[in-house]
């Protein structure tokens, strides 16, 4: 009997226990974003957070108004050394390459099946967009997003040898978990490929198809073998890009957010959209300044522009002129990804 009230007694103590850390008030001493190192741009977001959730506070904002941006690559997942969507589309023309041998002599594909990245890189946007039509382009929705679901199950970054949907930035996860728990809803807002997103975005990030807005291409409603079926065709749509990113949330979110995140000039006119709505406003560019655990470039950081996440010295100057913060990877975060260990402050060496 004795025995049996001692277990009883063991069992309830343990129940109580994980009460207790389960509990809201144990949930709120935990620390939401544990990869952020203190400092202005961690201060700004939770201030952010506490104002616009503050019945009391004169920034209070509803939840219905709760809206956060997000740009994906460079802010959410690593961009270099070139777009992952671009990876894709590299790798389905060395695929498709054996149906055309006509490829072998014309640019832009030339340069992709001689793994001549400087000619590529010479052909600018007219020479990628002659990639993506001829990689993305001629099946239907639901065939793309096979391919692409496939290609993110087998392939792998060139420099960390990890599947690219791990190359998240892990203080953006937590921020994302940190926004949504305080009533946000989080959008991603896109130059990328809106069909190329999508079949990750939920697993990846918390973020639903429906709440992905990017870059797309047109497609055809027909019938194929008695089945209702959207083709897609080798003609752009929209693009979400630079001045198309207000234009995109304003079409497909129909309220102006109240919070953006973005990390080249592609994002200027999102971050300039959402800061002049009134009320509590946090605009924030993530600053790629980090060569040992990620990467170090562009203009702003007084280094080569390489095409991919320009980061100008004007975007840089709008930012302080505007009071936007930049985030410095460097700096600002204990962990980039999270199969990276901890590291110590830079500033604190």
């Amino acid at each position: 009997m004795k025995a049996r009230l001692r277990n009883f007694l063991v069992a309830l103590l343990a129940l109580a226990g994980h009460l207790a850390l389960t509990s809201p008030a144990a949930a709120a001493t935990a620390d939401p974003l544990p990869s952020w190192r203190e400092g202005p741009a961690r201060q700004a977001i939770v201030k952010f957070v506490q104002t616009a959730t503050d019945r009391a506070s004169a920034g209070f904002v509803p939840p219905a108004e709760r809206i956060a941006t997000f740009d994906n690559d460079g802010t959410l997942w690593t961009e270099h050394p070139m777009y992952t969507q671009l990876a894709f589309a590299l790798d389905r023309i060395r695929e498709l390459a054996p149906q055309h041998p006509e490829w072998k002599t014309q640019q832009p594909f030339k340069a992709v099946l001689d793994n001549d990245l400087e000619a590529l890189a010479a052909g600018g946007e007219k020479g990628l967009l002659e990639l993506v039509m001829a990689s993305h382009a001629g099946m239907s929705t639901a065939e793309f997003e096979a391919l692409v679901s496939d290609w993110f199950k087998k392939a792998r970054h060139p420099r960390f040898k990890k599947p690219y949907t791990e190359l998240t930035f892990q203080p953006m996860l937590e921020l994302l978990a940190y926004l949504r728990s305080n009533g946000f809803k989080t959008y991603i807002v896109s130059g990328g490929g809106i069909e190329f997103m999508r079949p990750m975005t939920e697993a990846v990030y918390g973020i639903p198809p429906e709440q992905v807005i990017g870059s797309s291409i047109k497609t055809r409603y027909e019938m194929q073998e008695g089945k209702p079926v959207l083709t897609r065709l080798p003609e752009i749509n929209f693009i979400d890009d630079k001045t198309g990113k207000p234009i995109g949330i304003n079409t497909f979110i129909g309220r102006r957010p109240v919070a953006a995140f973005g990390n080249s000039d592609g994002d200027r006119e999102m971050l300039e959209w959402t800061g002049a709505g009134k009320g509590a406003r946090l605009m924030m560019l993530v600053l790629h300044d980090d060569a040992e655990r990620e990467y170090a470039y562009g203009p702003a950081n007084g280094l080569p522009d390489t095409k991919f996440g320009t980061f100008s010295q004007s975007t840089m100057d709008e930012a302080k002129q505007k009071g936007w913060i930049v985030i410095s990877m460097k700096n600002d975060w204990q962990r980039v990804f999270s199969f990276q260990p901890e590291t110590m402050n830079p500033a604190k060496k």
